[in-house]
């Protein structure tokens, strides 16, 4: 049987075919998929963890406990997973373990385009490269067999073309795959210093393993049209290069780390001109030039962003790679209409406040007209560079230093920092905008949520209880919609001398989309054009030919140009 499946999908459905039976993420766009359709295996357990580095040890435990595990991430959120991965490469595993990392190059929705194929070799970890939907599958089910005869994690490198990309794959059985028995192995996998130096001494014996299984890989392939241009290539942009240059040769490469070495020099040996054509870094680039192979690539090719055929045509050809048909406007993101989180921001530009950010829904309060975000790093460093803002600001700046992060986020990775903020005695207020769900890539549920990826009903999350526990001297909650009393809990909250924290309850309007009781409209004859409702950024709220209207197509009613319209223009329509 055939089916048309993303690369997502796909992974998902060679996880199954694979008999893995433990698998855990974290949400982040272009990884989420994966988890959303291993949940509808009931063969498989899976997760939604609370960060990627729980994530990653709950699938190594289950490997070790010996079944066949998964972690799954954005690239992104193997930054967070680095410190467990980089031992799990020392202590092996026992049954096959699997780490996607799905890679974002152009930043879609991403923070940056770090190219986590240098995480294979920092590691010292095989790593498999898809370039298809059929691929993502296969190499999934490869990528277990790799992992048991090793006895190491395999990285499998997605790209968000590959992931969300579909094409036609053939369904296979379920394989029946025995547990592994479990026995005790401090000397494994405890690793103290002394174990680890033995272990250390295999891992390099096992690289040279894998480096002659990698000679011999049948998803490394040679594709001979003549001796004139030859290709090296993997993951995506071996589609890419095919399409520009259809009649050279090709090296696809299916195993990125390690290279087959003798595999490229007699490639490049036979052909008179070699490309290596890749996404982002020079990955395969600068292994093979230190092999003393002359071969052609960064000179030639972008190490930002996506590729395409198109570029990789021009560039070859010298012509400029400026796109030749009229593109369309850009689109930026904004926060949706009704959304809870845009009257947190418009309180907090009323106070004057000095925000220090994170990665959510909310970040995208950073653009106009809002305007507000002043400094986002990464998943929640928000509490943390507040610190820092407080300790080198000038102390009438320091007093106006808010930290604002979403209920996933704060989960995720703001609880250590509040720990920090408390600790150390920090003049610090903190916003939790608790929407009930992890929002942006499509949401999922969370601790906050009381659902599990399963659906399981659970306990929710108490962030006013914890925060009181950690030793916050102010805490409150309250519905950011009502605006007069989300201002005052703000503005008592910044005077607090000490670590303050409002959380901003009300769930996400595409969650529950009829918890206004009606939409709004504007009364044309009160109005007197002021336009202070546009600067809320509410995208239903536009101006045309001087006559600002609202798109009742898109209102939700949240009523926040209600609340700040000095004319009482706005109206509920029941």
């Amino acid at each position: 049987m055939k089916k048309l499946l993303s690369g997502n999908e796909a992974i998902a459905r060679g996880a199954f075919e694979a008999g893995v039976s433990i698998a855990a993420a974290y949400p982040g766009t272009p990884s989420t998929e994966i988890l959303q359709n291993i949940v509808r295996f009931d063969e498989i357990y899976a997760e939604w963890s609370v960060n990627e580095k729980v994530a990653f040890e709950v699938a190594f435990g289950g490997a070790v406990g010996g079944k066949r595990s998964l972690a799954a991430m954005k690239h992104v959120g193997v930054n967070v997973a680095s410190d467990a991965l980089m031992t799990a490469a020392y202590t092996g595993i026992n049954a096959g373990m699997v780490l996607v990392s799905a890679d974002d190059p152009g930043m879609h929705s991403s923070q940056n385009e770090q190219d986590n194929r240098y995480y294979a070799r920092l590691a010292q970890i095989p790593m498999l490269e898809p370039s298809s939907s059929q691929e993502a599958k296969d190499f999934t089910k490869l990528a277990y067999d790799i992992s048991e005869e090793f006895d190491t994690p395999v990285l499998l490198r997605m790209t968000t073309r590959i992931c969300h990309g579909k094409g036609i794959v053939e369904m296979q059985d379920r394989q029946d795959v025995e547990d592994k028995p479990y026995s005790k192995n401090p000397q494994k996998y405890v690793m103290i210093p002394a174990h680890a130096r033995k272990r250390h001494v295999i891992v390099k014996e096992r690289n040279a393993r894998l480096a002659r299984y990698a000679e011999a890989a049948g998803v490394n392939t040679v594709d001979i049209k003549g001796a004139d241009i030859g290709v090296i290539t993997s993951g995506v942009a071996y589609q890419y290069a095919k399409e520009a240059l259809p009649d050279a040769s090709f090296l696809k490469l299916g195993m990125t780390n390690p290279l087959p070495m003798k595999r490229i020099r007699e490639f490049v040996r036979t052909h008179q001109t070699v490309y290596v054509i890749e996404e982002l870094e020079p990955f395969l680039e600068d292994q093979i030039r230190a092999a003393g192979l002359k071969v052609l690539g960064k000179e030639i090719f972008p190490d930002i962003g996506e590729l395409s055929g198109e570029l990789i045509q021009q560039k070859i050809s010298g012509l400029s790679a400026e796109p030749t048909n009229g593109e369309l406007p850009a689109r930026p993101p904004v926060m949706c209409a009704g959304c809870p989180h845009r009257a947190v921001f418009n309180s907090l530009k009323k106070n004057r406040a000095i925000i220090s950010g994170d990665i959510g829904c909310y970040t995208l309060s950073t653009l106009p007209p809002l305007n507000s975000m002043d400094a986002v790093l990464c998943m929640g460093a928000s509490i943390g560079m507040a610190q820092g803002f407080i300790r080198s600001m000038p102390q009438q700046k320091a007093d106006r230093v808010v930290s604002v992060l979403g209920d996933s986020t704060f989960v995720h990775s703001g609880i250590p920092s509040l720990v920090n903020a408390v600790y150390n005695n920090a003049k610090l207020t903190i916003v939790i905008l608790d929407n009930r769900i992890t929002a942006m890539t499509g949401h999922q549920d969370n601790p906050g949520s009381g659902k599990t990826l399963s659906g399981e009903e659970v306990k929710q999350f108490d962030f006013e209880a914890v925060a009181k526990a950690i030793g916050a001297g102010y805490v409150r909650t309250v519905d950011p919609i009502k605006g007069e009393e989300l201002d005052e809990a703000v503005a008592a909250a910044m005077e607090f001398d000490g670590v303050s924290v409002v959380i901003a309850k009300r769930a996400c309007v595409l969650t529950e989309p009829d918890q206004y009781p009606g939409i709004m409209q504007i009364d044309q004859d009160k109005c007197t054009q002021c336009k202070l409702c546009l600067r809320i950024g509410c995208p239903s709220i536009s101006i045309h030919d001087t006559i600002i209207e609202i798109d009742q197509n898109l209102c939700f009613g949240c009523s926040l140009c209600l609340q700040v319209c000095p004319q009482d223009a706005m109206e509920r329509i029941l």
